[in-house]
């Protein structure tokens, strides 16, 4: 098994277990860590894509890389801001309902006078 080969498998394995927690968590944090999983293994096959220049001896494309780490760094930056989102959220108290509840009904005893 070829190095790239070994990469690929790693990548799509990466993919697939980052798209099983997002889909099976239901905890918003563990959401984000998935995405970030998937994200990771897109970064490693945009790699190999990127090295496949170097293998012939004439270097690596420029542009793959260049795509990977600006990915890496917008990755990070939307990471810490849903980190951010859901800290926040954490500390907002539980939303109030739209429609208040009905006033309590008068009790039948008062009702009945005549």
């Amino acid at each position: 098994m070829t190095g790239p080969t070994l990469f690929a498998l790693v990548a799509a394995a990466l993919v697939g277990t980052g798209l099983y927690g997002f889909i099976v968590s239901p905890s918003p944090l563990r959401k984000v860590l998935a995405f970030n999983v998937i994200g990771s293994g897109v970064f490693l096959m945009f790699g190999v894509i990127a090295r496949r220049g170097a293998i012939a001896g004439i270097g690596g494309d420029p542009v793959p890389q260049a795509l990977l780490i600006t990915g890496i760094v917008v990755a990070f930056s939307a990471t810490a801001l849903a980190i951010t989102v859901l800290l926040r959220l954490a500390e907002e108290p539980p939303p109030t309902p739209l429609d208040p509840a009905p006033p309590p009904a008068a009790p039948d005893s008062e009702k009945a006078a005549p």
